[in-house]
């Protein structure tokens, strides 16, 4: 690993690490880069993490750090994933916050406004913000979505200091980038993201969640997450066994973390949310994929709910589905 500046020099006082990982998007990453300096707040300092990327990723970065001293850039030698990449840049925080960024996504003007403002007003560990998609128009262009009702539902109404006992449908809200948290949370509680794993910002969320002392929560969309045209997005890939593996294995830590907690509230919102979005695309998949592991594996993972909960079918945007009759089919 190689750095090209010393993340804890700022040419003024820090409140805030973005953490930026990227692995072949140059194509996006400048889009991620303007949506941080185009922040009304401008008290940040970001750390761009190169995955060793095999494109032009790395010029984008380091273009970034040579024209403003709040970029930093770090580069793998050899390629270890997302979560290895944000974990690398969590060794280099040296801010009292920290958030995190893809390098394909992009943060709303007043992302780190709201945010870091709420934290500073509440006191609280983690504040957690609505996002939105941002899908191809198909002339090159890509469009951002409305608030889905999960997202509004983990964070609409704005609430400060609460905690996941008395909102548990914050656990709906599992990616990484929609946070802003305490440095201090993550020492304390020696989180880490796992390494080698797809969706690896599942078991964090919850594992956050149930640390923290009080978290807040604020409708505001705080950032754009890309659906890729190409379909190179691992949230495009769950057809692929590999990938379904890792997101189901994602899905039940993240419940097991809320078990082990005692936060059953949480455990019974997130299973529904699951049963509602996540498999009703997954048996379609399943019906008439090739491989009989794909059905196997999503057997196993509905049987583990319904043995968890009992949970019957449940509706949502992405249709019904009964845990019962999944665990039964495969």
């Amino acid at each position: 690993m190689t750095s090209s500046n010393d993340p804890g020099a700022s040419p003024q006082p820090a409140a805030v690490t973005i953490i930026v990982p990227g692995y072949d998007v140059a194509p996006y990453a400048q889009e991620a880069i303007d949506s941080l300096r185009a922040q009304t707040r401008s008290d940040w300092i970001a750390i761009l993490v190169d995955d060793a990327s095999t494109d032009a990723t790395g010029a984008v970065f380091a273009a970034a750090a040579a024209s403003d001293p709040r970029f930093r850039v770090v580069r793998h030698v050899e390629r270890r994933g997302l979560g290895a990449a944000r974990n690398t840049g969590l060794d280099l925080v040296g801010t009292p916050l920290v958030g995190f960024l893809d390098a394909d996504d992009r943060l709303t003007p007043t992302a780190l406004a709201r945010l870091v403002g709420t934290l500073e007003q509440s006191g609280s560990d983690v504040a957690v913000g609505a996002y939105v998609r941002l899908r191809p128009d198909g002339m090159g262009a890509y469009v951002a979505g409305t608030v889905q009702p999960w997202v509004a539902a983990s964070t609409d109404p704005a609430r400060l200091g609460t905690t996941l006992a008395a909102h548990p449908e914050v656990s709906g809200n599992i990616v990484a980038w929609s946070k802003i948290s305490r440095i201090d949370l993550w020492h304390r509680a020696g989180l880490r993201f796992p390494e080698g794993k797809l969706y690896e910002d599942q078991l964090v969320a919850q594992l956050l969640y149930t640390r923290a002392r009080a978290l807040d929560v604020i409708p505001d969309v705080v950032v754009e997450w890309r659906e890729r045209a190409d379909g190179s997005s691992i949230t495009q890939q769950k057809d692929h066994v590999g990938v379904l593996v890792d997101y189901l294995e994602a899905m039940a830590g993240g419940i097991g973390v809320l078990e082990a907690a005692g936060q059953s509230a949480a455990v019974r919102a997130r299973v529904h949310l699951i049963a509602a979005m996540d498999l009703p695309p997954l048996v379609r998949i399943a019906q008439d994929h090739p491989d009989d592991a794909y059905r196997r594996a999503l057997g196993a993972f509905a049987r583990d709910l319904w043995a968890r909960t009992g949970s019957a079918a449940v509706e949502g945007d992405g249709g019904s589905v009964a845990l019962s009759d999944v665990a039964r089919l495969w």
